[in-house]
């Protein structure tokens, strides 16, 4: 598919800002739509001498509206954060649900391909290991992360009843963990505030006894993901995301080797609902989309701890 216009919601935040980038590289004309709750203008701010960018401070939970024609709408408005979404559980659950609402109308009015950025989270904390797309997930509605759980969960349904009921053209792609540059110091995440944390000198504080594992995928890797789900006529959903399970203490210590932090571990009550094993089953995208990671976890998290130095020495 020859994509010569995109709509981006949550175009300046982490995964968005690598997304709008990438798709103007390829020479598509973006469109990014952010209300900056959760993203940052400096993240696009390199983007926005660019021809075939256009940056709008839009709250896609309000009104949505993009004059010209647009071929495709990539929904990526979303607190993505533990840190975000529980403080901003309200917020939240409306960006997956009304912000999925007129997100898809946007692209239903155009005639637009529409994906979806789902999450590994719908399947909860998971009775499968590893977790396949066919998988319902295991899944607290009335805990602290139902929050953000179930409006990804509610935003999948709602984006395949207009596949059924209207005819749209859509894509689910279920994000696992991904890490890289641009995501914010203090985002809760695990290898952003490993990193904060041996770059101050700090303890890194592992929840739990550290056993339980994340499967983390560089920036570069889930991009290209998204864009060939984008790309295909697949619908979904998809698991993208690196299937190198690790533990969280296993993380904490190559951060200390990477950085050459003399920090120690610090062991932390772990959070409610906090997932035991996370690890994405590929096959799919691999056999449908011809896709597999292919950035080393060192590799990129020298690349990652890089960009914290630079960034923080610039600010400081």
């Amino acid at each position: 598919m020859r994509t010569r216009r995109a709509v981006v919601t949550g175009g300046a935040g982490f995964l968005g800002s690598h997304i709008c980038e990438e798709l103007l590289r390829r020479g598509t004309e973006v469109v990014c739509l952010d209300n900056l709750l959760t993203g940052s203008a400096d993240n696009v701010a390199h983007l926005l001498e660019h021809d075939g960018f256009r940056m709008q401070r839009c709250d896609v939970t309000e009104f949505v509206h993009v004059p010209g024609p647009v071929d495709l709408v990539l929904h990526f408005a979303s607190p993505a954060s533990p840190v975000d979404y529980l403080a901003l559980p309200l917020q939240t659950l409306k960006v997956g649900s009304i912000g999925t609402w007129h997100a898809l109308g946007l692209a239903k009015d155009k005639g637009a391909r529409f994906v979806l950025a789902s999450t590994s989270e719908v399947y909860g904390d998971p009775q499968v290991h590893p977790q396949p797309e066919d998988y319902w997930g295991h899944v607290n509605p009335v805990g602290p992360r139902g929050v953000y759980d179930e409006a990804k969960r509610y935003a999948e349904a709602m984006t395949m009843a207009y596949r059924r009921a209207e005819g749209l053209d859509t894509g689910i792609v279920r994000l696992f963990n991904t890490y890289g540059p641009r995501m914010r110091a203090r985002d809760g995440r695990a290898v952003p505030t490993f990193v904060r944390q041996a770059l101050a000198g700090e303890p890194l504080t592992v929840a739990g006894d550290g056993r339980q594992t994340r499967s983390l995928c560089y920036i570069d890797d889930t991009v290209a993901g998204v864009l060939a789900l984008a790309d295909s006529d697949l619908p979904g959903p998809v698991n993208i995301g690196n299937p190198d399970e690790r533990t969280v203490l296993q993380i904490a210590e190559d951060v200390l080797a990477v950085t050459g932090s003399a920090s120690r571990v610090q062991h932390v009550d772990r959070p409610v609902d906090d997932p035991l094993v996370r690890r994405p089953d590929t096959t799919l995208a691999r056999e449908a989309l011809g896709w597999e990671p292919r950035v080393p976890w060192l590799e990129g998290l020298a690349d990652t701890v890089a960009w914290f130095r630079r960034t923080e020495s610039l600010s400081a």
